[in-house]
């Protein structure tokens, strides 16, 4: 096993892993909201937050913002506890992130260390781009850390071994699996502790909705900032993160909408064009063979290409939305007469609705009628990718801890 953090010479076995983190870390052991931690945290936010760091990977900032200290403090208010009942971290976690979305590990991994945690973290190898200067900037941060921090953290890259993974699997409290329905449940095949537990994020697939009305009444400058939080939540991670939109509905007119939509594709190619985005001839492929597949089954009654960024298909019907990724910066579209119409479609496995032009009672209604049976968050745009404590319907810092109650 490589290590990736601390930084060091590489691990021979899970036993020699397990050792290095299973000690009395100096001043004691984690505590929730350990100081320790928190401090750390907020010297990696700092790095991640830098010009240059944010110029050349900008979705990083997102998750420099999420670790400043105002931010872990509200998290933090969240885990206080009435008198008699204490709260303690549950362990050792043991982390699968995906290999597409490059910087979900440290969400989830920060957020189980301020809960008091130990965490072996395991990195895919196939991880690269904005996972390496995650990793370099945790690194450079850990020089001035306190010795607790690499005591009971770590994170490792191996190739696909089961037996590894069955041996941290064995060993851990908490176990959090992300990945594609497969990887859960291949991974899921590996016993844990009688008292140990899994959290997991298999696949999702979310949606963006627009309201006709909404956009007509917009002003300029709001349809070009609709159409840059589109980008951000649909061109960052390639439209393969679990909350990029795989579809676009707009609700309302059908006539107006058919306008409006004209007008949004080329707020979007002028997106485009400011980004310098590039679009790698493999990607160009991949979106025109999953165009006309989509075509080829029915599901189509129209494609559309600006060029290799932008593919849109007309949708036979609104309840043929695919769910699968079909390449990145391919739009499915449909019309809904109304946000209710949206209800029938909706699957367990939808988690995302990126809105515009909607208002707090309208999205409100809408959730009140689906009723927990999917869709777990409703965002502005440009919000899609922005990860919060809440994810998925799990309210993360208190899964990643265990309550004691105390009666004297």
């Amino acid at each position: 096993m490589k290590r990736r953090f601390p930084a060091g010479s590489d691990v021979s076995s899970v036993d020699e892993l397990l050792a290095s983190i299973s000690g009395e870390p100096t001043d004691g052991r984690l505590k929730v909201g350990d100081e320790r931690i928190v401090d750390f945290l907020v010297k990696f936010a700092r790095k991640l937050l830098a010009p240059q760091m944010a110029r050349r990977y900008p979705e990083l900032a997102s998750l420099g913002f999420f670790l400043r200290r105002g931010e872990i403090n509200k998290v933090l208010r969240q885990l206080e506890t009435p008198q008699g009942v204490l709260r303690f971290g549950r362990g050792l976690v043991f982390h699968i992130p995906p290999a597409n979305v490059d910087t979900i590990f440290v969400y989830s991994w920060a957020l189980s260390a301020l809960a008091g945690n130990s965490n072996v973290v395991r990195i895919s190898p196939r991880s690269a781009g904005a996972a390496e200067a995650v990793v370099e900037a945790l690194n450079d941060a850990l020089k001035d850390a306190h010795p607790a921090v690499a005591q009971t953290q770590v994170m490792v890259t191996y190739d696909r071994d089961d037996k590894v993974t069955a041996a941290l699997s064995a060993a851990c409290d908490l176990r959090v699996i992300w990945g594609g329905d497969r990887a859960v449940n291949e991974v899921r095949k590996m016993p844990l502790a009688p008292h140990a537990r899994d959290v997991t994020f298999p696949d999702r697939a979310s949606f963006a909705l627009i309201s006709v009305d909404g956009w007509v009444s917009a002003t300029p400058e709001q349809k070009r900032d609709v159409a840059v939080g589109f980008y951000n939540d649909s061109y960052w991670f390639d439209q393969a993160a679990c909350s990029s939109p795989r579809a676009l509905f707009w609700v309302g007119d059908e006539v107006a909408g058919q306008q409006a939509r004209t007008e949004f594709r080329a707020e979007l190619t002028a997106v485009l064009e400011s980004k310098n985005h590039v679009v790698e001839p493999a990607m160009a492929v991949q979106k025109r063979v999953s165009a006309y597949g989509v075509a080829a089954d029915g599901h189509a009654k129209s494609i559309s290409f600006d060029g290799n960024a932008v593919a849109t298909l007309e949708l036979t019907a609104a309840a043929d939305v695919p769910r699968e990724w079909l390449g990145a910066g391919t739009f499915p579209f449909a019309t809904l007469p109304t946000l209710s119409a949206l209800v029938p479609m909706v699957q367990r496995k939808d988690q995302t609705l990126s809105v515009f032009g909607f208002s707090q009672e309208e999205l409100e209604a809408l959730a009140h009628e689906l009723a927990g049976r999917g869709i777990d968050r409703i965002v502005p745009f440009g919000n899609a990718l922005t990860f919060s404590d809440h994810w998925d319907g799990f309210n993360l810092p208190a899964e990643f801890t265990r309550l004691v109650t105390v009666q004297s």
